[in-house]
């Protein structure tokens, strides 16, 4: 560790975690393994090959951008982009052979010209707002004029899909509904014989509590990484440790104030670890005074305000934590256990946020290749 902190992704985690999903669902059923975001933070392209090698058959990304790194990377399997695209994306995405989501006459159009211009057809999935509210057609407006559209030479209608909001919750009403819409639609596609190939819906939460959301092809994204889409989903394996060291230590006296704003000051005689990571690498100011550290197999408090680049660890003096000791800050440590879903209640955010807002210049390491 030159930097002294870095961040640790085992890629056989990854793989156990997509072995695990695959007997969760229908062997006639494929997985896209989504690896937008740099991989959620884990590492966009080792994450995509782990995935790949364990049985992922797709891939999903938020931007053509992304799609075009996977590509560069050599990665050829189906990639959809799932989020909106302008024209120059499109364009992109035209020539990488990525998916493209589309959901207004606009797209079509748009897409048609790029095709005639790069001599190249474009696969296409149609997106349906069942109730998420973001893009989408509403799923009642889908009639004879949309299936006209498709049939062009410009393009190949491979997938209709919609998103689920309420998944992840312990009430399944909202989730019932979406799916009514989803499947009055596809009624629709079905009575003119138009359904595409694939049909998804399902994310994490949604492949593990509703088999009957997993039609063709189910979009994992949180649960590849081993992270929790709801609080009792077992059977995953989180795949990242993030660690830094202890770079200094002093004994303070009781009535002693630490960090900015002295929002904390010592009760007790105690240890005072540094420890090199601050906000700036990702680790919140929103956790100052709440969060938890792990050194030699116990936990221990981050105390007074974190800085841009440091952080502090209030210990008891009797403790024989010294200088160059690993401090887990995500992670396991023995029996110890950090996790990111602990990390986010302490923001009242999710755990997606703790580990896509690890910092670039924290370096990845890769074990399991």
């Amino acid at each position: 560790m030159a930097r002294r902190t870095e961040v640790v992704v085992d890629l056989d985690r990854i793989r156990h975690n997509i072995h695990y999903l695959k007997t969760r669902i229908d062997a006639r059923c494929a997985v896209m393994a989504v690896v937008k975001a740099d991989g959620y933070g884990h590492g966009a392209i080792p994450v995509a090959r782990a995935a790949v090698d364990a049985g992922a058959a797709w891939l999903g990304v938020a931007l053509a951008e992304e799609g075009e790194e996977l590509r560069r990377a050599g990665i050829r399997v189906p990639i959809l982009v799932l989020g909106t695209s302008t024209p120059e994306q499109m364009e992109l995405a035209v020539r990488q052979r990525l998916d493209i989501t589309v959901y207004t006459p606009d797209h079509l159009a748009t897409l048609r010209t790029i095709c005639h211009r790069v001599g190249r057809f474009a696969r296409v999935h149609l997106k349906l707002d069942t109730g998420m509210g973001r893009i989408g057609l509403e799923a009642e407006q889908l009639d004879d004029a949309w299936l006209a559209s498709f049939r062009v030479p410009e393009l190949e209608w491979v997938g209709v899909f919609t998103h689920f909001a309420t998944s992840d919750a312990a009430e399944p009403e909202g989730t019932r509904r979406q799916l009514a819409r989803f499947l009055s639609a596809l009624n629709f596609l079905r009575g003119r014989a138009s359904l595409p190939p694939q049909i998804h819906a399902a994310n994490s939460a949604a492949l593990l509590r509703y088999p009957g959301t997993h039609f063709t092809l189910v979009r994992a994204g949180l649960a590849i990484y081993g992270l929790k889409p709801f609080i009792d989903a077992e059977g995953l394996l989180p795949a990242l440790s993030w660690r830094s060291q202890v770079v200094f230590v002093k004994t303070v006296p009781a009535g002693f104030a630490v960090g900015y704003g002295h929002t904390y000051v010592t009760k007790q005689p105690q240890k005072l670890l540094a420890v090199p990571v601050g906000y700036a690498d990702g680790y919140r100011r929103a956790w100052s005074n709440s969060s938890f550290v792990a050194i030699r197999g116990f936990r221990y408090p981050v105390v007074g305000r974190i800085s841009m680049d440091q952080l502090t660890v209030a210990v008891p003096v009797e403790d024989p934590v010294v200088v160059g000791d690993v401090v887990t800050l995500l992670g396991a440590d023995g029996l110890v256990m950090v996790s990111a879903e602990e990390l986010a209640d302490g923001m009242d955010s999710i755990s997606y946020e703790v580990v896509t807002g690890i910092g670039k210049r924290v370096p990845r390491r890769y074990q399991g290749n």
